[in-house]
């Protein structure tokens, strides 16, 4: 009886804390229903990609789909007109690679039950670094679970989105951020009420990543990562082989052990859907392309920053690439800055010609996120291969059409036409040179918000870094000194001991700097690109040469804050 009693005291306790917040969600999704869903929006100049500019048209939106589009469309007597006078609407934009609305996870489904939202108000992809993503009932290491699906990380946290969104982007190919085997991605639009209603399409891809697994463990080496490649995809060739030896005749079988892990690689290896494969160097593409090429499998490279290298062997086998937009920076000039080598010189100078050059060699592409730390470069970059031969049709093409091409999505996204997704992108005045007036995502208009600001504490103080590199986790402490927007500073430990150098910091905690580290070849200089938020430093590292690399820190004795200041623990 008091066990009875206590249980019911504690659910009407739980009952009454609860209550505001189910109120608050009921509310939202009766005034989800309550909205407009017919919208018109006149006098626009419409950019439909599939076909000419109509410098004065209107576009009917409607149960979220697009009604009607044209010089002569009307608007219906029931549309919520908007006037378009000195606007543009393009397609909504497509991030054809990024972890745009997946949480900081522990385990795979942490972000879909209340997760920490996605990439950060004012931050791409890559810096977000969530932990290695891992299958529950997998038999396989974690990092080497394909079956891990986008679909059961999604997080619909509307803070987290209005970054993408106000760089104009209303969709997104969203995979986990880590692992050997990523895993299964999916096209997401960036709205919606819930992490279910945000699905386009799943899965779309299996991700491949050629970062050695982390802590030391197996493998640690490219060359291991590569060999541990080829015997899962060969295990999962046999997996197949046997199941299906199974399926046509049990009598007399012993009747095979499911494996998800293997499972998940049956539609890879029957080229039904495709696998990206994350690479920069040429080297890494021509392995990417020389293990599809063994294995049969349907490629597409992300990343490519060295695919004009590749172009010809990209276009005969008709590989695609997803462009990385994370361009190398440009350091904030000091009187006590180092030169530059002249390999680094080079490949900030190049990385925005390789649109154009793609285009040239007829290789199919669209543009990708690339782990930008702040969103307001992602359509600047765009503007930049723009400016180094791209045309702005070209840009715009592999923006949305081009993208939904390559993604299969094509159906139902990248175009301004009759019957497709009504996900589009309103700019004040052109896509590279205006400003993002407004979305609509799945027939709902979106208000372009500001990104929470990651409002920069002092940077001043020892930081504990783990810098994660080809080479695997190296720990580091990074002390560093604010003088106003300058940092000085040194770090030690893994990578060695060096002063850093071109050191600034901006007014929403956008960092960047340059440091000596050593390496098992030898002595590199490695560029460091992120945010501080609260008591954390987190980013990517750019070392000619190298793939990739992250960062993720925290200073021990700042006060513990919140994403964009919310008071939440940051994602570890």
């Amino acid at each position: 009886m008091r066990i009875g009693r206590t249980m019911r005291a504690a659910t009407l306790a739980y009952a009454a804390l609860a209550a505001p917040a189910i109120a608050r969600g009921q509310l939202g999704v009766q005034r989800q229903r309550n909205a407009p869903s017919v919208y018109a929006i006149t006098n626009a100049r419409i950019i439909t990609v599939s076909g000419a500019p109509i410098e004065r048209g209107t576009v009917v939106v409607r149960d979220g789909v697009i009604a009607a589009v044209g010089a002569a469309a009307q608007a219906p007597a029931d549309a919520r007109i908007i006037d378009g006078t000195g606007l543009t609407v393009y397609p909504g934009i497509i991030d054809a690679n990024s972890t745009v609305g997946i949480g900081a996870i522990g385990a795979a489904g942490d972000a879909g039950r209340g997760g920490r939202g996605g990439a950060g108000g004012g931050r791409g992809a890559g810096p977000q670094q969530q932990a290695t993503p891992s299958a529950p009932n997998s038999i396989h290491p974690v990092g080497l679970q394909p079956e891990v699906a986008t679909v059961d990380l999604l997080n619909a946290d509307a803070d987290a989105l209005t970054g993408p969104q106000s760089a104009g982007i209303t969709t997104a190919l969203s995979i986990p951020s880590s692992g050997i085997f990523r895993g299964l991605s999916a096209v997401v639009n960036l709205g919606g009420m819930n992490s279910q209603a945000m699905v386009v399409k799943t899965p779309v891809a299996e991700h491949i990543g050629f970062t050695p697994s982390r802590g030391g463990g197996y493998p640690n080496s490219l060359l291991g990562v590569f060999s541990a490649l080829r015997q899962t995809l060969i295990d999962a060739q046999h997996y197949g082989a046997e199941q299906a030896a199974y399926a046509k005749n049990p009598r007399g079988m012993r009747r095979p052990e499911p494996d998800p892990s293997l499972e998940a690689l049956q539609p890879v290896l029957a080229r039904q859907i495709p696998v990206v494969m994350e690479a920069g160097l040429e080297r890494e593409i021509e392995r990417a392309l020389d293990l599809a090429k063994e294995f049969n499998l349907r490629v597409i490279i992300a990343g490519g920053e060295e695919a004009d290298k590749v172009a010809a062997r990209l276009k005969s086998e008709n590989v695609p690439v997803l462009i990385s937009l994370n361009y190398p920076r440009r350091p904030q000039a000091s009187a006590d800055a180092d030169p530059e080598p002249l390999r680094v010189l080079r490949a900030r100078v190049e990385a925005p010609k390789l649109a154009a050059k793609l285009q040239a060699a007829g290789v199919r592409f669209a543009f990708a996120d690339g782990g930008l730390t702040t969103w307001n470069d992602f359509l600047p970059n765009v503007g930049r291969a723009v400016e180094s031969g791209l045309t702005a049709d070209q840009a715009v093409r592999a923006l949305t059409l081009g993208a939904a091409e390559i993604l299969g999505v094509n159906d139902r996204l990248g175009s301004i036409e009759q019957g497709k997704v009504a996900n589009l992108t309103v700019m004040r005045g052109d896509l590279f040179g205006g400003r993002v007036s407004q979305l609509f995502i799945d027939g709902m208009p979106v208000e372009i918000r500001a990104p929470a600001n990651a409002a920069a504490s002092a940077a001043n103080g020892a930081w504990t870094i783990t810098v994660t590199l080809d080479e695997g986790e190296k720990p580091v402490t990074l002390n560093l000194q604010q003088a106003g927007e300058q940092l000085r500073g040194t770090i030690q430990g893994a990578l060695g001991s060096s002063q850093i150098s071109n050191g600034s910091i901006g007014p929403t905690g956008d960092v960047q700097f340059t440091a000596t580290v050593t390496m098992n070849a030898g002595t590199e200089e490695a560029r460091f690109t992120g945010t501080i938020n609260g008591n954390v430093i987190r980013g990517t590292v750019a070392i000619v040469g190298h793939p990739q690399g992250t960062f993720l820190g925290t200073k021990p004795d700042a006060a513990q804050g919140g994403r964009g200041g919310r008071g939440r623990p940051p994602a570890r």
